[in-house]
């Protein structure tokens, strides 16, 4: 499995086009300026400047690759991203380091947890949440092929799970699926988890929470609880029919994720489950309003309630 570098070194090389920035973030691409020469630009502590010199080239023809700490990146240069980049519609790509829990021992000024709902809040902006350094290199080729802007919450940890899909940009990968309903609820009926509305429950999640999220479901169905457990690493483009199907056997949606409820995922849902008129139980095991208690990553997990088993706990309080 390549590296995020090796991957991106390997695409660079292939397509003079592409241009690798940094705002002064290299960690994950210090080999690169050896490689790359004068096509590797670090601006230094200047996200504003990055943003507007990455949409400049992009007029020109190229497609900027850029890294900065995710909550600098999409909050300090956010104007420039929605204008520069976004009302152009410019194939721009935004890797975000530390989103979430991933920023662990950093307090709040350094903590992306509101990035998903600023993003995709961005007419054109595509989001993607990779679940390991396995799922980002995979996407990688894909994202820079793609002629839109993009947001990546960067995430260079072990492989959560075994991917038996491949990465599709607006496709999830559903890991297990949930037995089918007996019969569909009526719209607006409040039928919950195995009632005549359907079985079990669908846990949805993205990035690296899904090792977590995905240990819950063991636990889960260790009790006699069916478990769909869906990987959406694609927020935007949404796979919006694996959701809906989820809904129709399950009738009881859980999205898990390191971001405050407002705008995220659980955001995301409830504005496609209205749209479709769908009815279901949909919760939300998110940071709710609050920023979350700086720790070591483990530490970080079990205070705030995020590890697998406090996951299952939450989803049978749920239940």
């Amino acid at each position: 499995m390549p590296t995020y570098e090796e991957a991106l070194q390997a695409i660079a090389l292939a397509r003079p086009d592409v241009i690798v920035m940094t705002a002064e973030n290299r960690a994950a691409i210090r080999g690169l300026p050896a490689v790359l020469g004068e096509r590797f630009v670090d601006v230094g502590i200047c996200e504003q400047t990055m943003i507007g010199a990455a949409a400049g080239l992009a007029l020109r023809g190229r497609t900027p690759v850029v890294h900065a700490l995710a909550s600098f990146l999409v909050m300090r240069a956010f104007e420039f991203i929605r204008t520069d980049v976004g009302i152009a519609n410019l194939p721009v790509k935004l890797i975000g380091y530390v989103p979430g829990f991933l920023s662990d021992a950093n307090g709040p000024t350094h903590q992306a947890i509101e990035d998903v709902a600023l993003m995709r809040g961005i007419p054109n902006m595509q989001v993607f949440c990779p679940a390991d350094a396995a799922e980002l290199a995979a996407a990688l080729p894909l994202l820079i092929d793609s002629r839109a802007p993009c947001y990546v919450r960067f995430n260079a940890m072990p492989p959560a799970v075994a991917h038996p899909t491949p990465f599709a940009i607006g496709k999830a990968e559903v890991l297990s699926r949930a037995p089918n309903a007996p019969h569909a609820p009526e719209i607006g009926s409040d039928a919950g988890a195995g009632g005549p509305g359907g079985r079990g429950v669908a846990l949805l999640t993205y990035g690296f929470l899904l090792r977590e999220v995905d240990r819950a479901r063991a636990l889960l169905e260790a009790r006699g609880i069916p478990v769909e457990l869906i990987n959406l690493r694609s927020l935007k483009p949404l796979d919006e029919a694996a959701v809906l199907e989820a809904a129709a056997r399950t009738r009881r949606l859980v999205a898990v994720e390191d971001h405050f409820q407002t705008g995220g995922l659980y955001s995301i849902l409830a504005e496609l489950l209205a749209h479709h008129a769908v009815a279901c139980r949909l919760h939300s095991i998110s940071l709710g309003e609050r920023w979350f208690k700086p720790a070591l990553l483990p530490d970080v997990l079990e205070h705030e309630g995020f590890t697998g088993p406090r996951i299952a706990e939450r989803v049978l309080a749920l239940l």
